[in-house]
């Protein structure tokens, strides 16, 4: 497949960052009812369609400058936007080797992997970055390899250790981070880190949750779509750089909601590990504005309902109480009462 990239598109400062329409349709749109209760809604990862569900790991026109922004992001807090515990490198290299693999067989075009037993040359063309390496042996790169993989692939990338019947964070690179702290959450239990989010113990989701991931096998991955909103197309709105974005929720307006509010769209894409018996859990981020997502009058009719009807726990949780109601007065106008099927995800 041929992609457009828009190498020089923004995420701060001037917010340039901008999506063809051809980027919108194929986005995976979160919603499949009028209303919205937090839920597991995990299904099979299978290729699908020639969107964002074909891939094992979806790339698009934004590769590139997302790719620029984490460096940015990852120089300017150094140490504070990627950990690893010493113990996951053999998961570092399970990852490491899923991704080039993944890349190579999913976009030829722009990515190759060739193999002589532990000697690899891996190329990304859309990088520029030609390198070989040795397998096994972290000294041969330039940064760990998680670390090395993950600034050429677009979303967050968190590995999950599994011990004591439960699962723990056990590394992580997070440049695209929703309000939380990578550091914070090192070390983390599957209950501690999910601990904050309304609703999921009184319902029993994390058990039955958790339960489903101890049994997740090789070779059969899983995936699972949130969604939370924003205001500007910023990437990094992490817990540790909230004064930078924190005031611009303060300037949404139901005049201007269509441009300044984003519906983030996380795809999740869940894998077990082959050597290290690890999980990888992906945040494959996706960012449309209100505008956007009036380009298809289903999709805003489905939002407007969605985000009117939405729990208010799940409101203050996802952080979006101030302007709640303009973006929602903003969507009514595409929203004519009546009750006829609207599309589905995807």
């Amino acid at each position: 497949m041929t992609i457009q990239f828009r190498p020089d598109e923004t995420y701060r400062d001037d917010y340039t960052y901008a999506n063809s329409p051809e980027c919108i349709a194929r986005a995976p749109f979160p919603f499949p009812d009028d209303e919205y209760m937090y839920s597991m809604n995990l299904e099979p990862h299978v290729s699908v369609g020639d969107a964002a569900l074909k891939a094992v790991f979806d790339i698009d026109e934004h590769y590139i400058s997302e790719c620029r922004d984490r460096a940015i992001t990852l120089e300017k807090d150094p140490g504070m936007h990627y950990v690893s515990a010493p113990h996951m490198m053999e998961a570092q290299w399970d990852l490491l080797e899923l991704i080039m693999e993944s890349y190579a067989n999913d976009y030829p075009e722009y990515f190759s992997l060739e193999k002589d037993g532990s000697r690899w040359h891996w190329t990304n063309k859309l990088l520029g970055i030609d390198d070989r390496f040795t397998f096994g042996d972290p000294a041969t790169l330039p940064y760990e390899p998680m670390e090395y993989i993950t600034r050429q692939a677009q979303g967050d990338w968190v590995l999950q250790e599994e011990r004591d019947g439960t699962l723990y964070w056990g590394a992580g690179i997070a440049t695209q981070r929703a309000d939380y702290s990578l550091r914070f959450n090192l070390g983390m239990a599957w209950h501690e880190f999910h601990g904050p989010v309304p609703l999921v113990k009184e319902t029993g989701m994390l058990d039955r949750a958790l339960k489903f991931l101890l049994r997740l096998r090789c070779g059969h991955p899983v995936r699972r779509l949130n969604w939370s909103l924003t205001v500007n197309p910023r990437l990094d709105v992490s817990a540790e750089s909230l004064p930078d974005w924190a005031p611009d929720r303060t300037t949404v307006t139901a005049e201007n909601a269509g441009k300044l509010v984003y519906l983030r769209i996380e795809l999740q894409p869940l894998h077990r590990l082959p050597r290290s018996n690890a999980i990888v859990f992906p945040i494959r981020t996706y960012l449309l504005n209100l505008e956007d997502i009036a380009t298809n009058p289903a999709w805003a009719k489905r939002m407007h309902r969605v985000l009117k009807s939405l729990n208010q726990d799940l409101v203050d949780y996802k952080g979006f109480t101030r302007y709640r109601d303009a973006a929602v007065e903003w969507l009514s106008q595409f929203d004519d009462g009546r009750d006829e099927e609207v599309a589905k995800a995807g």
